[in-house]
């Protein structure tokens, strides 16, 4: 059973282009928000789109496990493409956080549909491997996308809606490459809406709970990277706003195809307890950041960590859950990612309230919520 599959690299490729679509704008949206009149719920803004993520976990990993991984991508890109178009009409502070609230069912389906795909297609002893490849692409469209955002923006003398459209496009695309993938849920049953309705039992996979936990106290940071370093950016003189993520991007490509490797053979809590340290470190670096070059020597040491961290996580996530089970497994893990997310930026925007002498703070807070989770990957008997 091989890896680079056609199926495999065409998933991969509609990963990038999906990632590309949301992450665009991330850069522009809060000062968007302010002209809008909004600034004071810049917190929502990654807070609502990770809400709605975190809420459509549970039927996502329900319906990648039943109706199939092909049909929960779809909707999850369809979700990006809607948004996108509907950002230039709906072009005030309540309409806006309404469709962040609606743009999350993006990353609430694509990426389970597309974790449970990847583990269906390809060698069990090399999921580390596939997963860390997954996260590169996901990672280019992170890292290529914001500079386009923001220079898209600059270059229309302000306007957003050339970028809101060109988010659009590029989400077309992804739903366009999967169109050429085939399912690979063996025995898929057709959609009808009582599989909607989920139990408990559907919500959260126990044996995923340690993955989970590990999540929330290592990905809060992201968070509130996500929230206040485009304030950071242009408090210490950094035009493009896009900057951080091509640098956390290109540290993070350069460390996942490697860890991918290594927690397949040394084991996914060793590697995932470096992930911490660095995590850790990288959002001490943002905390005393007062020039340039720390605010990119923390992107760097972020990136590495979240490099390191995220094929880990992906992989140990399939190997705690049942293997006939993996979307929801999946679906745990990644509702965990979204209270983290979610949690960080809403707690980031509440007390940095528009003061740049809050945040630090935040970032000091964020490091021992990473140490935190090494304690835990520690204290745990593996």
């Amino acid at each position: 059973m091989r890896l680079y599959t056609p199926a495999f690299l065409l998933l991969c490729l509609s990963h990038a282009l999906f990632s590309a679509s949301f992450n665009m704008m991330i850069p522009e949206l809060p000062a968007y928000l302010t002209h809008l009149g909004g600034g004071e719920h810049k917190g929502l803004i990654i807070a609502l789109f990770t809400l709605t993520a975190g809420i459509s976990r549970p039927f996502s990993g329900k319906l990648a496990d039943t109706v199939g991984r092909l049909p929960v991508m779809f909707v999850g890109t369809f979700a990006c493409v809607a948004c996108s178009l509907l950002y230039p009409q709906l072009a005030f502070v309540s309409g806006f956080l309404v469709l962040r609230f609606f743009h999350g069912f993006s990353t609430g389906f694509k990426p389970t549909g597309s974790s449970a795909y990847v583990a269906d297609i390809v060698p069990p002893g090399r999921l580390g491997e596939a997963m860390g490849i997954l996260g590169i692409c996901f990672s280019i469209g992170v890292s290529a996308s914001p500079p386009l955002g923001s220079w898209l923006v600059k270059h229309y003398h302000g306007d957003p809606n050339p970028m809101f459209y060109a988010s659009a496009a590029v989400a077309l695309g992804s739903v366009l490459i999967l169109l050429n993938l085939k399912e690979t849920l063996p025995q898929k049953i057709p959609f009808r809406f009582s599989l909607l309705k989920v139990s408990r039992d559907d919500i959260f996979d126990p044996l995923a709970i340690p993955a989970a936990i590990t999540m929330i106290f290592c990905y809060f940071g992201y968070g509130v990277i996500l929230t206040l370093v485009p304030d950071l950016s242009d408090h210490l003189g950094i035009s493009n706003r896009g900057t951080f993520f091509t640098l956390f991007t290109l540290s993070s490509v350069a460390t996942r195809f490697m860890a991918g490797k290594v927690s397949d053979q040394w084991g996914r809590v060793p590697v995932l307890k470096i992930s911490a340290i660095v995590i850790g470190a990288s959002m001490l670096t943002f905390a005393i950041a007062d020039a340039p070059y720390l605010l990119y020597i923390a992107s760097i040491l972020y990136g590495l960590g979240n490099g390191i961290f995220a094929p880990s996580i992906n992989a140990w996530t399939v190997d705690l859950g049942e293997p006939e089970r993996k979307g929801r497994a999946l679906a745990t893990m990644y509702i965990a990612l979204e209270m983290a997310i979610g949690g960080g930026a809403a707690i980031a925007g509440w007390y940095f309230a528009n003061d740049i002498a809050n945040m630090p703070a935040v970032f000091y807070f964020s490091a021992a919520m990473s140490f935190c989770g090494f304690i835990y990957l520690t204290a745990r008997r593996v």
